[in-house]
């Protein structure tokens, strides 16, 4: 929008078209005859742009619902001509003004962050900027690392970074939200250096903690009135999931000490469901388990095999 002028206020109009048919030669070209041209050329049919292309003709559909109708038009940064049918290739959208000014390249750092602050105030709603205060504060970096406090108000102390900042969330937030009695059975970090386990717990209930085994990063016990519920926690910075043949093997811990296999719940843990990890791992997230982000901690995902009565589905939406 910023290269062809499809500003508010313009005459010039952005069409997915735009987007898709941009090459990286055409992306050199800045001065305002190019662009202008670009603008005008890109809306002729079987108009060919030199270079090679950033996308293919395929994520025309993308690029309209995704990007523009679903993700930067609901967050106010864009607007469309209502005269203009949806699937048209005729160009129908424009950057509003106020957004368009985060860019201006001649804003010093602390007036870009006072707009940026104003232009999220205005636009955003209450939970998209709770959601960006969590993934800001997930993102710090602390030398001194982690400290995690446990349902029984003990500490433990992580290495930096963002599987230790999830581990915390996991531990803080999400075990004393959904379970009744949470306690901390196993907690290790990457390279499986174990940060805590409870042998004695473990040897109660019948739980075999074998450290060579490929144990999840957590391993959690509610200890409810009626039952008692293991659930096993993989953190997914980067990489990894609960997928089936860990599942499957989890199964035989928990097969051997005797529960059935509705006392055992599967969960995978991502920062957000924009981030690349969860991208990339979620094809492989194994079914009949959880997935939590730690951006949207009120909210579980669940992941079901098999058909679900509509009846039922209602009734746990409530």
């Amino acid at each position: 929008m910023l290269y062809i002028g499809a500003l508010e206020g313009s005459v010039i109009y952005l069409s997915p078209k735009h987007v898709y048919k941009m090459t990286e030669k055409q992306s050199k070209q800045v001065d305002d005859e190019s662009r202008k041209k670009y603008a005008e050329d890109v809306l002729i049919p079987g108009y060919k742009i030199r270079g090679n292309r950033w996308y293919a003709d395929n994520t025309r559909e993308s690029i309209r619902d995704e990007t523009l109708r679903e993700g930067f038009m609901q967050l106010g940064a864009v607007i469309s001509k209502r005269d203009v049918a949806t699937t048209s290739s005729k160009g129908r959208y424009l950057l509003k003004k106020q957004f368009a000014e985060l860019f201006n390249p001649d804003l010093s750092n602390e007036v870009l962050k006072s707009l940026i602050v104003e232009w999220q105030k205005n636009n955003l709603s209450t939970g998209s900027l709770a959601r960006i205060a969590l993934l800001k504060d997930a993102g710090l970096d602390n030398e001194e690392g982690v400290l995690v406090q446990f349902p029984n108000k003990e500490t433990r102390k992580l290495s930096a970074g963002l599987s230790s900042e999830l581990s915390k969330a996991v531990i803080e937030e999400f075990a004393t939200k959904f379970f009744e009695k949470p306690v901390v059975l196993w907690l290790s970090e990457s390279g499986n250096k174990v940060v805590a386990r409870d042998d004695q717990l473990a040897k109660k209930i019948g739980i075999e903690i074998d450290a060579s085994v490929d144990l999840p990063d957590i391993i959690l016990v509610d200890l409810n009135s009626t039952t008692i519920l293991i659930v096993f926690i993989e953190i997914v910075a980067t990489d990894g999931a609960i997928t089936n043949r860990r599942k499957e093997a989890l199964y035989k811990i928990t097969d051997t000490a005797g529960f059935k296999r509705s006392e055992v719940m599967f969960v995978t843990v991502f920062q957000d469901k924009n981030s690349q990890a969860f991208k990339k791992a979620f094809e492989n997230v194994t079914s009949n388990s959880l997935i939590w982000f730690s951006s949207e901690p009120n909210n579980v995902f669940i992941l079901k095999e098999g058909a679900i009565k509509l009846s039922k589905l209602k009734t746990a939406l409530e």
